[in-house]
């Protein structure tokens, strides 16, 4: 398919404005200019909104929680942003946008970040948070009973991490990965969408290196399981996924390839390229309609796993 009109005209006034790219910045500079993006507004608000703590692996962490009565479950969340930027604020629309979908209830938590922080800072607090929440949906005025991790690009990387580390640590239960346009492999090279979108589609393939170089800057890191995760031993028992690409993304491949992985173990998979689209689509707000499409597809997964209805 053709790069959608709209996003061509999306891209074609990012290059007008001159912008250097993201990874010939400083990461204070790269912060500022992501996270300065105007807000989105929520086209259907949570009925409650409230700001708290949860305990991480190494201190408490800032968290959103977005409640709705009668939610279904909740789903822990994880923003994007190559591990290095991004926060609360800049998913704040959909993380709204996710739980009403959804049915359910959604804890934004924001944990740390490189360079500040480095691997596997970020995991292990996903982890700890999650773990934390599972058991105390009572006190966020949340049903946890059903749980659920998501999250977009590093944020889909780190639920599926955090999805192993359920499995492999005795817990918390969970009843579906949402992983929105995920890095699973810091091999990013060894796939075609790497070249073939690696420049001129918003996130470039020297992106991904950048933010790889703050995050694990060791080589001998990159095989971790809690860094690319489809390199598990095993991916039997983990929690069914839904997967969400976009056609124009150097990180396409990566998600058909870790549906493939999940699936060759016995795990109901389903992966979906939003064609047209590049990488952040979600973050282009409520009224785009390949981002229309794609919530409404997280928010039926979500309904379906939460209820303890089989994924196909």
């Amino acid at each position: 398919m053709p790069l959608d009109p709209e996003v061509k005209v999306l891209l074609d006034q990012m290059a007008a404005m001159n912008m250097p790219p993201i990874h010939s910045l400083e990461p204070a500079m790269a912060r500022a200019m992501f996270d300065g993006m105007p807000a989105q507004q929520p086209a259907k608000p949570a009925a409650r909104v409230e700001d708290r703590t949860v305990p991480g692996a190494a201190g408490d962490l800032a968290a959103r929680v977005y409640a709705n009565p009668g939610d279904v479950g909740t789903l822990v969340f994880f923003h994007g942003g190559g591990f290095m930027i991004g926060n609360i604020e800049t998913h704040n629309e959909a993380c709204h946008a996710l739980a009403a979908a959804g049915g359910c209830s959604v804890v934004s938590v924001a944990y740390r970040l490189a360079p500040e922080d480095v691997f596997p800072a970020a995991p292990e607090d996903c982890y700890a948070a999650t773990a934390w929440i599972a058991a105390h949906g009572r006190e966020l005025g949340v049903d946890t009973s059903r749980l659920a991790v998501g999250g977009d690009s590093a944020g889909g990387n780190l639920s599926a991490v955090v999805s192993i580390l359920a499995r492999d640590r005795g817990g918390p239960k969970i009843a579906l990965q949402l992983l929105i346009y995920p890095a699973v492999d810091m091999a990013f090279s060894s796939y075609p969408s790497a070249r073939e979108n690696g420049s001129g589609f918003g996130l470039e393939t020297a992106d991904a290196d950048y933010f790889t170089r703050y995050y694990a800057p060791e080589a001998s890191q990159h095989g971790d399981v809690r860094l690319s995760p489809i390199g598990a031993a095993s991916h039997a028992g983990l929690p069914p996924a839904l997967i969400q690409t976009a056609e124009f993304d150097p990180l396409r491949d990566q998600g058909p390839a870790y549906a493939a992985k999940l699936r060759a173990a016995g795990v109901a998979a389903t992966c979906t390229c939003y064609d047209g689209m590049i990488h952040g689509f979600y973050q282009f707000g409520p009224e785009w309609p390949a981002r229309i499409q794609a919530v409404a597809e997280a928010g039926a997964a979500l309904r379906r796993a939460l209820a303890g209805v089989a994924v196909a």
